[in-house]
């Protein structure tokens, strides 16, 4: 054990804030700031501002809690701890300045619209009591300003993007951040003056996520079996990356020399978060605009049907009732789910975004709305309006022996599966003329 040392409020501190980036190694802003000459303090704060858009007893919360317990049990032989705070950013940083002599907080970026506000409110008061601000590129490789057009405009197409962000890769090299050698210039104090204000959300901490880079093996035939839900053929890695208790560095670096089709996922991760950063109106707007004026048919009923995995349409049913029983949902059901509820049943993509935020256990904004406006083809880069999945078309071509289907719907081929909510042939005629005359209004402007 280390020598627990005695700090007062005239003691100069550092102060690194846990965020998206749940771990203790190639952490770069923990990095930077346990190599900045200060003994640092470590803070993890649950932000009022956003714990109100979940459910009180919303698993995520638990996934944090716990790992922020983990982490702790890692640092006792450094005689440290992370500081949970509940309060608004705000406030949690009033009370900590009042205590501590800080010199500057560290972080790593966010890229969010909330956290990019956010960020600028805590920067503003830092700066008011003389405390500098520093943010890294943790949760991205690249930032989103490094792989840009000649012309310093961001890439709103896949394919080009990838190219000029692999070439700013090769030209750079991936940089490690070793904060793991560092965790001696840690405080050696264990506990914050200040207490723990009583969470308004529950804590189940028999919740926790285990750590595991994905194997060589699973890489290795990522590209023959990805595409097949009943397969466990997936790294499930993705909860992980969200939270940040695995390097994206050093994923990205092992998939490269397994399997470059995965690293190409990783890149799409890139490519979203991208997009949003530059395009932050994509969360309430579609990317491309005539399609705000798309008339969706808000009905209820087949949207509550669509939720709870009684479409009649089994492949779209297994995928939601996977989403809704273990929070976790294989992207080609992704893909086919969300498609199915914007072009059968034309039914905002809003609506399924904002269903799969609160059910996803790896929800991460950039790439969801990415995602369901790929689908939707109101997005950047995004199915054309006319290309509408088959369901099952999808069924026979990726789960031929209904292996998936009969895991999650158990009633499927027997007298209690309800009929499908809507005719395949029909819906998809309605979507292509209902997007097409969109398209033609807008074109006659």
């Amino acid at each position: 054990m280390l020598p627990t040392i005695k700090m007062n409020k005239n003691t100069p501190v550092n102060l690194f804030w846990f965020r998206r980036d749940l771990r203790l190694d190639d952490n770069h802003g923990l990095y930077k700031a346990l190599t900045a000459g200060n003994p640092v303090i470590t803070i993890y704060i649950f932000d009022k501002n956003r714990t109100s858009d979940f459910a009180k007893d919303d698993i995520r919360h638990s996934f944090i809690y716990n790992r922020i317990e983990e982490l702790n049990e890692s640092l006792k032989p450094y005689n440290h701890t992370i500081h949970i705070l509940y309060d608004t950013p705000v406030e949690a940083f009033t009370k900590i300045a009042q205590e501590y002599s800080i010199k500057t907080v560290f972080a790593n970026e966010e890229y969010e619209p909330y956290g990019i506000e956010r960020d600028a409110k805590i920067s503003d008061y830092l700066s008011s009591q003389n405390i500098n601000f520093q943010l890294y590129t943790d949760q991205v490789i690249l930032h989103p300003n490094q792989a840009l057009k000649s012309d310093n405009k961001p890439y709103t197409v896949f394919t080009p993007f990838s190219k000029k962000w692999l070439s700013v890769l090769d030209s750079q090299e991936i940089s490690f951040y070793n904060s793991e050698e560092s965790l001696s210039n840690l405080s050696k104090e264990p506990h914050l003056k200040i207490p723990l204000s009583p969470f308004d959300f529950t804590i189940n901490k028999a919740s926790r996520l285990n750590i595991r880079y994905p194997a060589e093996i699973k890489l290795r035939d990522y590209e023959s079996k990805r595409d097949f839900p009943a397969m466990d053929a997936t790294t499930k890695v993705s909860t992980l990356l969200r939270y940040g208790l695995i390097s994206i560095r050093r994923l990205y670096k092992m998939s490269y020399n397994h399997s470059f089709v995965y690293a190409k996922e990783l890149i799409w991760r890139e490519f979203y978060a991208s997009i949003l950063f530059h395009f932050p109106h994509i969360t309430t707007q579609s990317f491309k605009k005539q399609y705000d004026a798309l008339p969706w048919i808000l009905n209820e009923e087949h949207f509550e049907r669509w939720c709870e995995g009684k479409t009649g349409y089994p492949i779209v049913d297994a995928g939601m009732r996977e989403l809704n029983e273990t929070g976790f949902m294989h992207n080609r059901l992704r893909m086919i789910t969300a498609s199915f509820l914007t072009k059968h049943l034309l039914i905002d993509w809003r609506w399924g975004e904002s269903y799969f935020a609160n059910k996803l256990h790896d929800y991460d904004q950039a790439s969801n709305v990415g995602g369901w406006q790929w689908a939707a083809s109101t997005g950047n880069d995004a199915v054309p309006y006319f290309r509408i999945f088959n369901p099952s078309l999808q069924s026979i071509r990726f789960d031929k022996n209904n292996e998936y289907i009969r895991r999650w719907v158990p009633e499927f081929e027997t007298k209690r599966y309800p009929k499908p909510v809507v005719e395949h042939s029909f819906a998809r005629l309605r979507a292509i003329d209902t997007y097409r005359n969109v398209t033609n209004n807008d074109q006659s402007r």
